[in-house]
């Protein structure tokens, strides 16, 4: 063996060149060449095997190394996903548990999927100490048997930087008082992707100065009680890092607290889904998002259902207009009509020149943006490629034999439009074709391509004329 090899770090730096060789066939060959030299000396083994569990994605392989699973786990015909040989099996023995958990301490990333048929032969493994101590990386899909990877003794684990939990099971209150004291013992959280959390681990978040992305998934239609609000509750730290933030829950008024008593200088990215809003919880929200008003480049907000008494418009955009960093913005509200019209719609691309995609959905009743207004203001904005607004079709108010001032930026446009059938074709083809030259078809990616299909094949038609007739000039 070369004296260099003896050195460790030239040992690691040819190992981990090693662990990046592309995949070839069904199993990595970066695996198989680790595995050859994890048996080809003593020198080499520890770093081999580092690698080779640095990163597992289920829990077979862990199991695979129970010598009285693994003929179960890895039998010929069987895929590696499967797990229904673990149906009736008993579980492990307290000498099994230790071939179970031989390199628990090497793995820096677990990843593991719903497996309800795995978790039932782990259940003589204690919670109480932390079987994962160099656990950088977690993703759990089921809350089942969470202690065991979350365990209270989390200090060991204290390096953890990103938590994902995908799901709960019914009656989880408690599973949830769980894990935000977890949280609480995460130091190094850089992301963070989970249910609701309490505010005691909200005010832990705020404190990290490694946090960059939190995302809040509510338990939804389960029959554990949502996470209550504090009545005393103090503002947070500001979130110093913290650039993206997203939220799916049933109501507003827990993301609503939050951005009211939170800072937060440098999120660029914001995503919420609510399934259920009223129009004064709808205002307060809007309200309360202009604490990233500074910052915010990116905004989807979605409303699955919107409760107005007085079935008026929401007026979402006139409370963005501050937001003058956007550069995507989404509106989906299918219940309602988001108040736009040609004066709005103006402003709004006057306070965000920085726009490159603008989607405003909604149910589509009362259209009041016209071409003229359309084609105004979206000169304000030199960046914008992909635009979707509800459009009035059939007032075509402006002439399709004057010469226009086009915009070349523009490749995707989705109009929405309740009328049906489109006024005039093909004046809207010339219009379209002339102002907006990068657009080959309207509404190619959203759903209603019906309205338009006589548009868009004006469209195709005029620009094989005019191809077929610059060929002929050339000729």
């Amino acid at each position: 063996m070369h004296q260099a090899l003896l050195v460790s770090e030239v040992l690691l730096d040819i190992f981990a060149q090693v662990n990046q060789i592309p995949s070839t066939g069904k199993k990595p060959l970066s695996w198989t060449s680790l595995a050859s030299l994890a048996v080809t000396c003593k020198a080499f083994y520890e770093p081999a095997m580092d690698l080779l569990w640095a990163k597992v994605d289920r829990l077979q392989p862990l199991l695979g190394c129970v010598s009285r699973l693994h003929p179960l786990i890895y039998h010929r015909s069987r895929p590696p996903w499967d797990d229904t040989w673990a149906e009736g099996i008993e579980p492990l023995t307290a000498d099994e548990t230790h071939q179970f958990l031989h390199h628990s301490a090497r793995i820096r990333s677990l990843c593991l999927p719903s497996t309800d048929r795995l978790f039932p032969l782990l259940s003589v493994i204690p919670i109480e100490p932390c079987v994962f101590p160099r656990l950088q990386s977690l993703a759990l899909f089921s809350n089942t048997r969470m202690g065991l990877f979350l365990p209270h003794t989390l200090l060991p684990g204290a390096a953890l930087k990103h938590l994902s939990i995908k799901a709960f099971d019914k009656n989880t209150a408690d599973q949830l008082s769980m894990l935000s004291d977890r949280v609480c013992l995460c130091k190094q959280l850089v992301t963070l992707s989970c249910p609701s959390l309490d505010w005691a681990a909200w005010k832990h978040l705020s404190n990290l100065p490694t946090l960059v992305e939190v995302g809040i998934r509510e338990v939804c239609g389960y029959d554990a009680p949502p996470v209550p609000l504090d009545r005393h509750i103090v503002d947070f730290s500001p979130f110093l890092n913290l650039t993206a933030l997203s939220f799916t829950v049933e109501s507003p008024a827990y993301v609503i607290t939050i951005l009211q008593h939170s800072q937060f200088p440098s999120v660029k990215t914001f995503w919420i889904m609510i399934e259920m809003i009223f129009s004064t919880e709808a205002e307060e929200l809007f309200c309360a998002l202009s604490c990233c008003k500074k910052t915010l480049e990116q905004l989807t907000v979605v409303l699955n259902e919107y409760h107005d008494p007085q079935h008026s418009y929401l007026k979402a955009l006139t409370h963005l207009l501050c937001f003058t960093q956007l550069r995507f913005l989404q509106l989906d509200c299918l219940d309602s009509c988001i108040y736009l019209d040609n004066n709005l719609l103006l402003e709004a691309t006057a306070a965000w020149p920085y726009i490159h995609t603008l989607k405003i959905e909604d149910c589509g009743i009362r259209p009041c943006v016209t071409f003229r207004g359309l084609f105004t203001a979206i000169h304000q904005c030199p960046q914008l490629e992909s635009l979707r607004v509800l459009i009035n079709t059939v007032n075509i108010d402006i002439d399709p034999d004057v010469q226009p001032t086009q915009h070349t930026s523009l490749r995707t446009l989705d109009l929405e439009t309740p009328e049906s059938p489109i006024g005039n074709a093909e004046v809207l083809a010339r219009i379209i074709l002339k102002w907006l030259p990068c657009v080959d078809q309207v509404n190619k990616v959203a759903d209603d391509w019906e309205p338009w299909d006589e548009v868009n094949a004006y469209i195709t038609s005029l620009r094989d004329v005019r191809r077929v007739m610059g060929d002929v000039s050339n000729t």
